[in-house]
């Protein structure tokens, strides 16, 4: 029960923290100075994109951790109780290294001719690592959608 309360207040501090970045970047005002992108004057660029961008890493890498924590915590736990069982829970984790490997090598490494873009990040690894996550994306997101299809009938029928 006490992880259940940290979980619930850890949940409402980073609410906290998205909606308090959000009305920043919302109602931050304008960018000034070298944070303005010189392409086109017309386009709103706000005064704390960069802060919006952080956030969302730290968010990023606190689920990827956690997820991580939490798997490898369980795993240990249930390999002294039930060994197969524990061999079996890694087998979401070895799909989705094989989901990463499979996008890598579909992923794209020519170099994009992008008008006024003097950045040093149109490589070949950045563009397919690129790829790699936008594929990795779209094949989780449908994978979740057909689970929940087929857990939805899964209920009905049984």
């Amino acid at each position: 029960m006490k992880s259940y309360k940290i979980s619930y207040y850890v949940l409402y501090v980073m609410f906290a923290a998205i909606i308090a970045v959000l009305a920043l970047f919302f109602m931050g005002g304008d960018a000034q100075g070298d944070a303005v992108l010189p392409l086109d004057p017309s386009i709103w660029q706000p005064a704390q994109t960069d802060t919006l961008l952080y956030l969302m890493y730290i968010l990023g890498a606190v689920a990827i951790l956690v997820t991580l924590i939490a798997g490898v915590v369980k795993f240990g736990a249930s390999l002294k109780e039930n060994p197969v069982a524990a061999l079996k829970s890694l087998s979401g984790l070895i799909l989705l290294v094989a989901v990463f490997v499979i996008t890598w090598v579909m992923g794209s490494d020519e170099v994009l001719n992008i008008t006024g873009y003097e950045g040093t990040q149109n490589v070949p690894f950045w563009l397919k690592a690129t790829d790699m996550f936008l594929y990795t994306t779209y094949i989780l997101t449908v994978g979740t959608l057909v689970a929940m299809l087929f857990g939805a009938i899964k209920k009905k029928l049984s």
